[in-house]
């Protein structure tokens, strides 16, 4: 099926152009943003859908961890090059030339020997993922007789009663308008379903651009606007929509689609510190504004029925109070830090007296419980927790003032909402996954009270590998958990390779979903850590204060806790030991490498955040002040400068025995300044080899040092193929340094 159009493309839609060619269409088709999670920031390649179902769209092999979040959004939008004041090129311009050129040279040299792994475990890889992937089928928008859902760049849209699959139109298309590099990133349907907002992302840039569709016989791209980050419609004809600039997201605007087309400024945020996005409440009476710094939040009101009114304040901003806001029969209910404890609590009050004061609690968290997620239905709550490793469904009746608790399978390490339900549904569907157990489908129904296993496909569940949970006792006596994965039939686990993963920052938790490259490694007769430490948020809101700021250092000691607990507990040793980290997770692997490199052989670090003083010390990246909150300020506080100082990666590199050391980095990365990880590898090299020189030990070993800088791709998004690429070449780097060491230890034998 083809779509007829009178443009040349719309290629130009990701070069912020905003044109305004039609394209005509007697087929049609749609996807969705999975329900934003009101306490963590969404996902890359997130589909968002309006009103009804959502569901992520397929993911690659995937990062070791998450991303570091300069800010807690993970989209954004190119920052403009500077213009320059003359044609000549400067010194430093020229040396970040020629740097770029070395490494470049340096890396195709050094690839070669990883060539023929690289390729083995690419493969395997990929007959894994050809093996647990299994086609759950795509989420369905019903509006009445019509059922809207995407698959493969298109939106689709059927009559609710057609049996024939096969008898659909297609309504928008990527491929088809020269956009197959970019991905249906969110839509919403007008009420009236005369209109499609749908929003596109490319594989290798943070530029979102909106295209409003003209649904009908033949629908036509009735408006494109550019730098958009979040988008709803207020009714049939109105859509509010935030513009993000460098990063930041401050202006809410609101278009109209009358005779009488206009664009209005709604909403301007002041303060840098602060993230603006729109969501609409699940009962769609209301559009929330929601204004959002790292530790604080105000939320504004506005009226679907009366769209052209000024947003109504729900409650004034109050330094170091969160709070997200649903409404349900005429009450607002309010997901909120205040109160003692700072942790999250389940509020209402009246729309009408909506301040603080009329607050009143509904349901608070036990301590040391994440909230992962939560749902609101029309006479029921669902809130998704985590405590101590395991994993719950809490169950709130509106009805009853019931609460349910409901423990879930042992073996599961994250949640992921399959879908997002009308607000009257009578069940909640999602997925239960770990690093080595493939998604599988669950559903809660409300009408039966209990928890139903979908067996709408067969799913294995992987038998062979034992999961554990310890707890390290750090500095400071705090117990840090400490989740495990090895292969069952594993014996001699003292001599067995093991990935440490790690991350603790934002009040994140680790990336514990499944991956193909997790099971490989478990198959191969790996051992794999995954270290909660402090500064993520795996044990509430508490436990990323305790790791931020001037607490940044209970991270490190965390991390270096678990990793000696590990090797206590007869899991692998130093020398057969790696370290996974990514993004914010590199500045707590990088201090662990300067402070206790002999507990450690080699580290994979994918975009690391390795240079926090120099960055910190730039207000002129978008990103600093928003980042002051997590990281401090050094440029106010002498006592913060030189306690970042005290742990930053760049700033304490020594000559010493280093680990050796894969980084992969992006030419064009928004978010963690390419320069910064060119100089913290220049320096960390020099290190080493002052290390060398200056001692003549016989075996004296100089560590590998591997800069490996990726053209295309960017800190948030990489295709299919290019994160498959990286992952094998991290895996590659990891078995080639580990099977060195086993060769000098075991004479030629292999540690496995």
């Amino acid at each position: 099926m083809k779509v007829r159009t009178s443009c040349a493309g719309l290629r130009n839609l990701l070069q912020r152009l905003s044109v305004s060619d039609k394209y005509c269409s007697k087929h049609n088709r749609l996807q969705t943003i999975c329900l934003y999670s009101k306490i963590n920031p969404p996902k890359c390649h997130i589909l968002d859908c309006s009103w009804s179902t959502c569901a992520h769209r397929t993911v690659s092999p995937g990062s070791i961890l998450p991303w570091r979040f300069f800010t807690c959004k993970q989209e954004g939008t190119k920052i403009p090059s500077k213009r320059k004041q003359n044609t000549s090129i400067t010194t430093s311009e020229l040396l970040y030339k020629n740097l770029l050129k070395s490494e470049r040279e340096n890396w195709n040299d050094t690839s070669a020997r990883y060539k023929a792994m690289t390729k083995r475990i690419k493969e395997k890889i990929e007959e894994l993922h050809n093996k647990y992937t299994f086609n759950l089928g795509s989420p369905r928008i019903r509006f009445g007789e019509n059922v809207y859902f995407e698959e493969n760049g298109c939106i689709f849209l059927s009559k609710a009663d057609d049996a024939d699959e096969g008898n659909v139109d297609i309504l928008f298309s990527t491929e088809d308008l020269g956009l197959s590099d970019a991905f249906i990133r969110q839509i919403r349907i007008s009420p009236d379903q005369r209109y499609m907002a749908i929003s596109l992302k490319s594989e290798n840039s943070e530029e979102i651009t909106c295209v409003i569709m003209k649904l009908g016989q033949f629908p036509v791209v009735e408006k494109v606007i550019p730098n958009v980050f979040s988008f709803e419609w207020a009714t049939n004809d109105v859509l509010y929509y935030t513009s993000q600039k460098n990063l930041k997201c401050q202006d809410v605007l609101m278009t109209t689609f009358t005779n009488q087309k206009r664009t209005k400024l709604v909403y301007t945020e002041q303060d840098a510190r602060f993230f603006v996005d729109i969501h609409r409440t699940k009962d769609r009476r209301f559009l929330t504004i929601n204004s959002n710094s790292k530790t604080t939040s105000e939320v504004w009101l506005v009226d679907c029925r009366n769209p052209f009114k000024l947003p109504a304040l729900v409650q004034a901003r109050t330094k170091g109070v969160i709070y997200h806001v649903e409404h349900r029969n005429d009450e607002l209910y309010i997901l909120t830090t205040y109160g003692e404890p700072a942790e999250y609590k389940l509020m209402k009050a009246p729309i009408a007296s909506s301040g603080i004061e009329n607050w009143q609690l509904v349901y608070a968290l036990e301590d040391k419980t994440k909230l992962v997620d939560l749902e609101m239905f029309s006479d029921h709550c669902i809130m998704f927790l985590k405590n101590a490793g395991q994993l719950y469904l809490n169950v709130i009746s509106f009805v009853s003032h019931s609460v349910q608790s409901i423990k879930l399978p042992t073996w599961a390490c994250e949640f992921e909402l399959e879908s997002h339900p009308e607000h009257t549904t009578s069940t909640c569907y999602f997925q239960l996954t770990s690093p080595v157990h493939p998604p599988k489908r669950f559903a809660y129904s409300f009408k039966q009270n209990n928890l139903i296993e979908q067996a709408v496909q067969e799913v294995p569940i992987i038998t062979n590998c034992h999961t554990t949970r310890l707890l390290a006792k750090s500095k400071d006596e705090t117990l840090v958990p400490i989740t495990v994965f090895h292969n069952m039939n594993s014996k001699e686990l003292h001599r067995k390779p093991l990935l440490v993963h790690v991350y603790g920052a934002y009040g994140i938790d680790l990336n514990m979903s499944f991956k193909e490259e997790k099971l490989m490694l478990i198959e191969e007769g790996w051992i794999l850590a995954y270290c909660h430490v402090r500064g993520g948020g795996e044990l509430g809101l508490r436990w990323h204060r305790d790791g931020c700021q001037h607490n940044k250092l209970n991270g490190l000691h965390d991390l270096r806790a678990c990793i000696r607990l590990l090797h206590q507990q007869g899991l692998s040793q130093p020398k057969y030991t790696a370290l996974a980290a990514a993004s914010a997770g590199g500045v707590l692997a990088g201090a662990l490498c300067n402070t206790d490199p002999e507990l450690i052989r080699a580290v994979v670090l994918q975009a690391p955040f390795v240079d926090v003083l120099n960055t910190m010390r730039k207000t002129h990246l978008p990103l600093t002040i928003e980042e002051q909150e997590e990281w401090g300020n050094p440029l106010a506080d002498e006592k913060c400068m030189k306690f970042i100082k005290s742990y930053c990666p760049y700033q304490n590199i020594k000559p010493q025995p280093y680990p050796s050391v894969f980084i992969t980095a992006y030419e064009n990365d928004q978010r963690i300044p390419l320069t910064g990880v060119l100089r913290y590898v220049q320096k960390l090299r020099k290190a080493a080899l002052d290390y060398a020189s200056r001692t003549s030990q016989k075996g004296n070993r100089i560590p590998n040092i591997i800069l490996d800088i990726q053209a295309s791709g960017s800190h948030c998004d990489l295709s299919w193929e290019d994160s498959l690429n990286e992952v094998a070449r991290h895996l590659a780097f990891l078995n080639k340094e580990l099977e060195e060491v086993c060769h000098l230890q075991h004479h030629g034998k292999s540690c496995k």
